[in-house]
């Protein structure tokens, strides 16, 4: 058989990673590892191109957008194509055609076997997936979105700690406020070094604080009739303090980043597309144009809606019919997908009478809403694909409900 592309299959590992490299007949010539760092990547290419002799180089790895990085992008910006490793779909694949054990030579091999058979056998098609370029302005909301969202629950995290130590430390100072995340309240308790000292503040320094006005200001007065503190304020109040101080930053570096992602999701053209759905706001627009990165990633809609979690595996057989979840479902994309489906019912009439048919059947919330967003994510395929904008059509889930 002759010789037309040079394959290459990387191990990802933590610190090094296992490089296998290979003709298309299957022929192993060169096997090495190579360290996380410039010198590792300059080797890596060094030995590739060495083998090279002006033939295509594919190249296969296991980790795209984890520990790959920034391998990965090193190796996109070469005139090498891509291949992305599905984990859930390789270790069916190593089921079907087990190996002595698991070592990362071993995991190489088995990868290199895979690109060769690629061509003939369906499943190890499906197994590697080519990599498109990505916009780097979606490179980017996925990466901030990401950051948001972590920041989010740390503000969550903290706040719930928060909320405990202050009903430990001071019974009823909680009831003055109905969230404990309120900007006021937080100002408030972070407007002494001593917390047992606000139960003595007067009425002009309580005005002082940022956010009380004259009815927050009674409110807290009408506490400091009855404030009482435990003994532990002592050593928790610095905590509670701390906590509150915590929650103003993450808050404040959530703002900022948010307006980072309305501003970089205004030059994106699926957040830009996407955005025109009603209910679909710039924050959940911007989360599915990150994690969806390039359409070219999905052979079809129905691809979309996997990945999406808006849809689900057929699992019949026989006389039995259902469906299974799938292990492959981007969780970032299916939580915007949720949040903003759950928005667009309460925008559009026609939505909101498909959902209340779904609910009328026996679904729950959750299963009604993946009901519609199994349909909205056909509307935004569409969408991408044509280059246009929402355009409501009333009729659209008559015809369907």
């Amino acid at each position: 058989m002759s010789v037309h592309e040079l394959r290459v299959a990387l191990d990802i590992g933590s610190r090094k990673h296992r490089v296998g490299i290979a003709t298309d007949d299957g022929r192993i010539v060169e096997e090495f590892d190579i360290t996380h760092d410039k010198a590792g990547f300059e080797l890596f290419f060094r030995r590739v191109e060495a083998r090279r002799n002006d033939l295509p180089v594919v190249v296969a790895m296991e980790g795209l957008n984890g520990w790959a990085r920034p391998l990965d992008r090193m190796i996109q910006k070469r005139d090498y194509e891509l291949l992305n490793v599905n984990n859930v779909k390789l270790a069916r694949f190593k089921e079907i055609f087990p190996g002595p054990a698991k070592t990362d030579k071993i995991d190489t091999r088995k990868t290199l076997e895979l690109m060769h058979m690629r061509k003939v056998l369906p499943l190890a098609k499906t197994v590697l997936h080519r990599v498109g370029d990505t916009p780097v302005e979606n490179e980017q909301l996925k990466r901030y979105t990401r950051r948001r969202r972590q920041l989010v629950d740390d503000k969550v995290r903290v706040l719930n700690r928060l909320q405990s130590d202050v009903q430990a430390v001071s019974p009823g100072l909680l009831e003055i406020t109905g969230e404990a995340g309120n900007l006021w309240f937080l100002h408030l308790l972070t407007c002494r070094e001593d917390l047992s000292k606000i139960a003595g503040m007067r009425r002009p320094s309580l005005l002082k604080i940022p956010g009380v006005g004259q009815t927050y200001a009674t409110k807290i007065e009408a506490w400091q009739g009855t404030a009482t503190f435990s003994d532990e304020v002592e050593w928790v109040g610095p905590m509670i303090i701390a906590d509150a101080q915590r929650v103003l930053d993450l808050i404040r570096q959530v703002q900022a980043i948010e307006k980072q992602i309305v501003t970089i999701g205004a030059s994106s053209t699926i957040a830009s597309r996407i955005v025109t759905i009603p209910g679909f706001g710039p924050l959940s627009a911007a989360t599915l144009a990150g994690e969806i990165g390039n359409l070219e990633r999905f052979e079809a809609e129905t691809s979309l809606a996997l990945y999406s979690g808006m849809t689900r595996l057929d699992n019949s057989s026989g006389q039995f019919t259902g469906s299974k979840n799938t292990r492959q479902v981007n969780t970032h994309a299916k939580a915007a997908m949720m949040v903003a489906v759950a928005r667009h019912i309460d925008n559009v009439p026609e939505s909101k009478v498909y959902y209340d048919k779904k609910k009328a059947e026996g679904k729950t919330h959750n299963q009604a809403v993946r009901a519609l967003g199994r349909h909205l994510i056909r509307v935004i395929w569409s969408m991408l694909k044509n280059d246009r904008d929402y355009v409501p059509k009333p009729d659209r889930l008559a015809k369907i409900a």
